[in-house]
């Protein structure tokens, strides 16, 4: 069941941006998977989060910076609200591993939504990809790995602002790609972002 927290989320994001679902290559399914897509604002994980049927929302857990959601109302937001995963982003402790709440939440067998350019830019389309989908990829096999670009959202809410401007935001997911056999990583994670970017070609077809 969707908590009331949650529900008042959704609706709050519907109305602001609308986050519309658009399909390309792949359907919604109870499959384990990897959402990856362009960060280009503060609302970009809940417009994805959003998007989802309601069935999936449950098993899909964003991830989070701690440094900016890991206190006071954001923290309730993001952990409450929508099930978020918090990663230290910025190595406050050098021994250990931010991709490991990942890795966690993969073996409990639930979904992610993750951002690879590790930041939020202001382009339309995102920078080069940091290695940790490529190593969440190889060592997870297993789960579907599904580009997903935002689009719009960098007009709404671009870097800096703090209300989002009511513009009509879609949220393309694309078809799975996977890691080929003898792949490097700089190869794979190049493929990986020109799926995204392919999926914003979509607005002009």
């Amino acid at each position: 069941m969707m908590r009331p927290s949650s529900a008042l989320l959704v609706g709050v994001v519907k109305l602001l941006v609308g986050a519309y679902a658009r399909w390309i290559g792949t359907t919604p399914g109870p499959a384990q998977r990897i959402y990856f897509a362009n960060h280009t604002s503060h609302i970009d994980t809940l417009a994805i989060w959003s998007s989802l049927p309601r069935r999936l929302r449950s098993r899909t857990r964003p991830i989070a910076a701690r440094d900016y959601w890991g206190s006071g109302v954001k923290k309730y937001i993001a952990t409450r609200g929508f099930g978020a995963v918090l990663i230290d982003r910025a190595r406050e402790d050098a021994a250990s591993d931010p991709l490991e709440p990942l890795r966690a939440s993969l073996r409990e067998g639930d979904s992610l939504i993750i951002f690879p350019e590790g930041t939020r830019g202001a382009s339309a389309v995102p920078a080069r990809f940091r290695s940790g989908l490529y190593r969440l990829a190889t060592e997870f096999p297993a789960v579907e790995l599904i580009p997903v670009y935002l689009d719009n959202l960098h007009r709404s809410l671009p870097k800096g602002a703090l209300l989002p401007v009511p513009l009509v935001c879609t949220v393309r997911f694309g078809a799975p790609v996977t890691v080929a056999a003898g792949e490097t990583k700089e190869a794979f994670l190049e493929r990986a972002r020109a799926a995204v970017v392919g999926l914003a070609d979509q607005a002009a077809a």
